[in-house]
């Protein structure tokens, strides 16, 4: 039996916060915060709304609706207001902006 070709395969998210608000989303729906068939027509909706119809690659674009998706819904559901998702976004943009590259980014306690 051969087996099978594992040189160097493609990155399967763009970018490591895509790959994070991916998994947080599986995790809240396997946690049971919400089902997936719901999360699905949420986010079929974000992607309607801007137009969004074309077939995506996982870009951008796709995760910045995915990643408004989310927190529209955590603040439907009073897990997290938009205050607090502004003031957890504004903090993170500080500590990455602070943070050497290539360094792992982390949030002050």
């Amino acid at each position: 039996m051969a087996c099978p070709d594992i040189s160097a395969p493609e990155p399967v998210f763009a970018e490591p916060w895509h790959a994070q608000v991916f998994a947080l989303t599986v995790h809240l729906n396997e946690s049971g915060c919400f089902e997936w068939r719901e999360w699905v027509e949420r986010f079929s909706a974000t992607l309607k709304r801007h137009g969004l119809s074309r077939e995506l690659d996982g870009g951008e674009d796709y995760f910045n609706a995915w990643l408004e998706t989310l927190e529209g819904y955590l603040s439907e559901r009073g897990d997290a207001t938009p205050s607090e998702v502004s003031q957890v976004r504004g903090n993170w943009e500080q500590a990455y902006l602070q943070t050497p590259h290539g360094d792992p980014v982390r949030l002050a306690e």
